[in-house]
């Protein structure tokens, strides 16, 4: 049986004006920003910082000649009159940058993960809730269309309550775009664990509907830790510069590593969530192919993503018993993946934030969630690093989580 699933369209804001939007951080991911700058439709990127001056160049190709640009976070606040800005930069700079942001009274996109430690994030969801600014977190898989089709199957029931959740994460790409820069360096991310992770362990708390409470875990730095080659690369290169998905392989070929490599390339963690749920989720930054595979086994069938992107993916259910067989009882189709990043979510998820900056409501991201997932990641490394011994996650203030429930007001 073959079955179709839409996904939304993107909400269109009813408007008068345009929303003043500045963007910190120029690099890789500022792409999202861009699917923001609509002007005269409704939100216009009018302001930039970045530490890397160079920078600037991409700022008013992809903006306008006459977008400002400022050095510092601090001296675009100063001189600008914003409604909103993206937090595009690296990991270790999200908290500080958050927190500056929401109190002086501007509404904030944070690209995923929201701190790199569990006080990080509760001192940011703290500084939202006493300023009153509105925060979002860029958590862009949960408008991908395959995990949003697994949700919705789960929501109707189609393999009955939900008891374990399975993901692994096949980083094929991983040594191009982790062990080059930045986030190789455990300073920077806490670990990859978190860092890559993040997105996956939202997911999976969103399927099962429960945060995580106790987890163990083990992995190490098994393969790109045996490469002598630290020369790292050009000062404001960002991963398009160096990635080669033809001649970067095996993964021990790879040359110009950062020059701190210490996070670790192989991970996996096993999760007790609320209500006596079950998780695993294993993340390998070598292997040949790049997808994530999740399986979440209910008390009346399974189902499974193939594929997580384009035209081929597709969520398979089993409901009746028998062996091995690949006819699923139930197959959804993708949807033809929409324009934009992530097949088609970038837009998806920039359109939800403005409309949130300018109507407020409900959000289908959730800081709180965002939250859960970096705790989870962090008891996770902490585990890691302590040879599996299972580590308790440290559960939000209640009168936080009330507060993000209601709306953020």
């Amino acid at each position: 049986m073959t079955t179709d699933i839409r996904t939304e369209e993107p909400h269109t804001p009813v408007h008068t004006r345009d929303l003043r939007l500045g963007v910190i951080g120029l690099g890789l991911r500022a792409t999202v920003a861009r699917e923001a700058h609509r002007p005269g439709e409704g939100s216009a990127v009018v302001a930039v910082a970045d530490t890397a001056p160079g920078m600037f160049d991409r700022a008013r190709e992809w903006f306008g000649d006459d977008v400002h640009t400022y050095e510092g976070h601090r001296a675009l606040l100063d001189a600008e009159d914003l409604d909103a800005v993206f937090v595009i930069t690296p990991d270790h700079t999200h908290e500080e940058l958050a927190v500056d942001l929401l109190e002086a009274g501007v509404a904030v996109f944070v690209e995923k993960p929201l701190a790199i430690t569990t006080e990080g994030c509760d001192r940011v969801l703290e500084a939202a809730r006493t300023s009153g600014s509105r925060l979002y977190v860029g958590h862009n898989m949960r408008h991908m269309p395959v995990v949003r089709v697994m949700r919705e199957l789960i929501e109707r029931g189609e393999i009955g309550e939900v008891k374990a959740v399975w993901c692994r994460h096949f980083v094929g790409h991983g040594g191009d775009f982790y062990f080059k820069d930045w986030h190789a360096d455990r300073r920077n991310t806490t670990g990859l664990l978190l860092q890559k992770g993040a997105h996956d362990l939202d997911v999976i708390h969103w399927l099962a509907g429960a945060y995580t409470e106790r987890v163990s875990a083990l992995g190490g730095l098994t393969v790109y830790g045996d490469i002598a080659d630290r020369s790292g690369q050009a000062p404001g290169a960002t991963m398009p510069d160096w990635y080669d998905p033809e001649n970067n392989w095996p993964p021990k070929s790879l040359t110009g590593l950062n020059p701190v490599v210490d996070v670790e390339d192989l991970s996996m963690m096993v999760m007790r969530l609320e209500g006596g749920i079950h998780a695993s989720y294993q993340q390998c930054h070598y292997t040949p192919d790049y997808w994530r595979n999740y399986t979440v086994i209910g008390t009346e069938g399974r189902l499974e993503n193939f594929g997580d992107h384009g035209e081929t993916a597709e969520v398979r259910v089993w409901k009746r018993r028998s062996g091995y067989r690949a006819d699923a009882d139930l197959v959804v189709p993708m949807p033809t993946p929409g324009e934009g990043g992530h097949g088609g979510s970038d837009p998806l998820l920039v359109a939800e934030f403005l409309r949130f900056v300018r109507e407020g409501g409900a959000t289908d991201t959730s800081p709180v969630a965002a939250r859960e997932a970096v705790a989870a990641g962090v008891a996770a490394t902490e585990s890691l690093r302590a040879d599996g011994q299972p580590v308790t996650v440290a559960r939000v203030a209640p009168a936080l989580a009330d507060w993000f429930s209601n709306g953020q007001g």
